[in-house]
C-alpha cells in the first residue's frame, strides 16, 4: 500500500511564477516585479517556507489577476491578508471557497449589500461565500499581501507582496476608465495616496469585521457604498457613451 499523500489543492504547491497564470493585461507588470530584487527575494522566501513544510494559502496567489483582466476592472475592493484557515482562501479578497461557512466580515458585507440594494445573499452552501462571479464581472478583489501561513495571520506581510499590490493599484488608477475603489478599514485607506481621486470614486468606511463594522467614524453597516458605486458607475458610463457618440 502506498504511503504517498496527495497534495492538498487548498494550499500553495509551487513558488514558480510559471505556475501562477494571470490575464495578459497584467503580465508585463507582474513579470517586471518578479524580475526585480524584491520579487526574486519573495519567490525565494516562499520556496524556503514550502521546503520547510509550511502550509501556505491560497493555492493561486495571483488568482484575482487571472479572473479579472486589467481592462475589465470597474471596482476595486481592497483586503489585507488571505484567510489563514485551511480550505478558506481562494485568492480573492474576502472570498471563501464554496461550501465554507461565511467568515464574519463576509457575512457583514452581504448584510450591507442586502440593506443597501435589497440584494439577496448567495444561498449557502452553494455558492456560499465565493465571490468569483463578482471577479468575473470586473470587481478586482485584491489583498495587499497575497499569501499567508496556516494559523498565522500576517505571517507573510512585509515580504514583498505589498510592492506588487501597490503597483497594481497605481496601474488601475492610471487608466482613463473610471473605477470605484472601496477602502474598508485603516489598512486599505492607507493606500488612498496611490489613487487619483480626481478620476476615480474613492469610498472609505470602517472594516466589515464585527469589531469595527458598527463603530465610528464611518460604520461599515450603513455606509451605502454599493448604491453609491452603482449610481456613480451608471453616471460615468452614460457620460462616456455621450462622449463616444459625439466623437463618432
Amino acid at each position: 500500500m502506498s504511503n504517498i499523500t496527495s497534495p492538498d489543492p487548498s494550499q500553495l504547491q509551487s513558488a514558480k511564477l510559471c505556475d501562477w497564470p494571470v490575464a495578459s493585461g497584467w503580465q508585463a507588470l507582474v513579470t517586471q516585479f518578479f524580475e526585480s530584487p524584491t520579487g526574486v527575494r519573495l519567490l525565494d522566501f516562499l520556496q524556503q517556507r514550502l521546503s520547510a513544510g509550511a502550509s501556505i494559502f491560497p493555492p493561486q496567489p495571483l488568482r484575482a489577476l487571472d479572473i479579472t483582466p486589467l481592462e475589465s476592472v470597474r471596482v476595486v475592493i481592497l483586503g489585507q491578508d488571505p484567510y489563514h484557515g485551511r480550505r478558506q482562501a481562494e485568492g480573492l479578497a474576502f472570498s471563501v471557497t464554496p461550501g465554507v461557512p461565511l467568515p464574519p466580515s463576509l457575512r457583514n458585507i452581504f448584510k450591507e449589500l442586502q440593506r443597501d440594494l435589497g440584494a439577496t445573499p448567495p444561498p449557502f452552501p452553494t455558492p456560499g461565500g465565493s465571490l468569483v462571479q463578482w471577479a468575473r464581472h470586473g470587481v478586482l478583489l485584491l489583498n495587499t499581501c497575497l499569501t499567508v501561513e496556516e494559523g498565522l495571520p500576517a505571517s507573510h506581510a512585509g515580504k514583498g507582496w505589498e510592492v506588487l499590490t501597490d503597483a497594481i493599484i497605481r496601474e488601475v488608477s492610471g487608466r482613463t476608465t473610471p473605477v470605484v475603489f472601496m477602502l474598508w478599514g485603516s489598512h486599505a485607506q492607507s493606500k488612498r495616496i496611490l489613487i487619483d481621486a480626481t478620476r476615480h470614486l474613492v469610498l472609505c468606511a470602517n472594516h466589515p469585521s464585527p469589531l469595527s463594522a458598527m463603530r465610528p467614524p464611518v460604520p461599515f453597516i450603513g455606509c451605502g457604498h454599493f448604491s453609491q458605486a452603482k449610481a456613480w458607475r451608471e453616471k460615468t458610463t452614460d457620460s462616456q457613451s455621450k462622449i463616444e457618440n459625439t466623437v463618432a
